[in-house]
């Protein structure tokens, strides 16, 4: 399957106007975290380097065609001394299928704080899930072959209170990265999209579901590598009227909170006509 290098390639049409690589996909429509990486690439085209990525806001709007390449149309909101603004439509067949604000910043100093990691199993105590396959796992380590995902066992996650639903997994990408970090940004918003949803489905299951990324917003917080150990703890606060809300704290090993991220995803019945 597609490396990440390959997932998030990117080519530039006009100034403003880029092409997104079509991958091999098992998927029936584009998978999401694609389609907000290369928007992300995209709009980091159109920005002084001096500027870094400190939020993104998407909204999934059509499903993809995987076959097929999404353009991407980048509007320069605003480019100030500390912020610039980009918003991005993603295209495929005249119709837009993804819509992201993304805002930069240059860089300030001021007050620091940041909650604690929480206690949880470290990645090599727990199982590479490549060589741990069950059926319903199968197709996903293929589609993503190139990530190394480990799911902390349910009977040893820390409960914290009132949060009914907790879903923690560890992540890597299998090989190394290059040394850009806007790559690790946009690497870290691909894989933000795999597993969050699941957090939902923890306390339900067995009940069989339509699931689909309806909109994502992500908060870069700290430098990090994707290429690195992340731990990837999730909740999902609310389900109801065939949505759920997540969210998800992302830390590095050495216990900083590098990231964070709100998805709100379709979850419902399976419709039987």
């Amino acid at each position: 399957m597609a490396t990440i290098e390959e997932a998030l390639a990117i080519e530039r049409l006009e100034r403003d106007i880029f092409r997104g690589a079509s991958t091999e996909s098992q998927l029936p429509r584009t998978f999401g975290g694609q389609v907000a990486g290369q928007a992300l690439i995209s709009a980091v085209r159109t920005v002084d380097p001096g500027f870094a990525v400190h939020s993104l806001h998407g909204y999934f709007i059509r499903s993809g065609n995987p076959e097929e390449p999404t353009v991407y149309l980048v509007e320069r909101i605003r480019d100030g001394r500390s912020f610039c603004t980009r918003r991005v439509t993603g295209v495929q067949d005249g119709q837009a299928i993804f819509m992201m604000s993304a805002s930069f910043h240059h860089g300030d100093e001021g007050p620091e704080h940041q909650d604690e990691m929480p206690v949880v199993p470290p990645p090599d105590d727990l199982p590479d899930a490549s060589v741990t396959l069950t059926p319903e796992r199968l197709w996903a380590m293929r589609e993503w072959e190139h990530w190394d995902i480990r799911t902390v066992p349910q009977d040893v996650i820390f409960r914290r209170a009132g949060e009914v639903s907790q879903q923690q997994v560890w992540f890597r990408y299998r090989h190394p990265l290059p040394d850009d970090a806007l790559f690790h940004v946009s690497t870290l918003a691909y894989m933000s999209d795999m597993t969050l949803l699941g957090s939902s489905k923890v306390i339900h299951p067995d009940e069989p579901t339509q699931n689909a990324s309806l909109d994502h917003a992500m908060w870069f917080l700290r430098p990090f590598r994707a290429d690195e150990w992340l731990l990837y703890d999730q909740t999902s606060a609310s389900a109801g009227y065939g949505r759920a809300l997540t969210s998800g704290k992302i830390w590095n090993q050495q216990g900083d909170l590098v990231a964070s991220v709100v998805q709100e995803g379709l979850i419902r019945h399976l419709r039987h006509n």
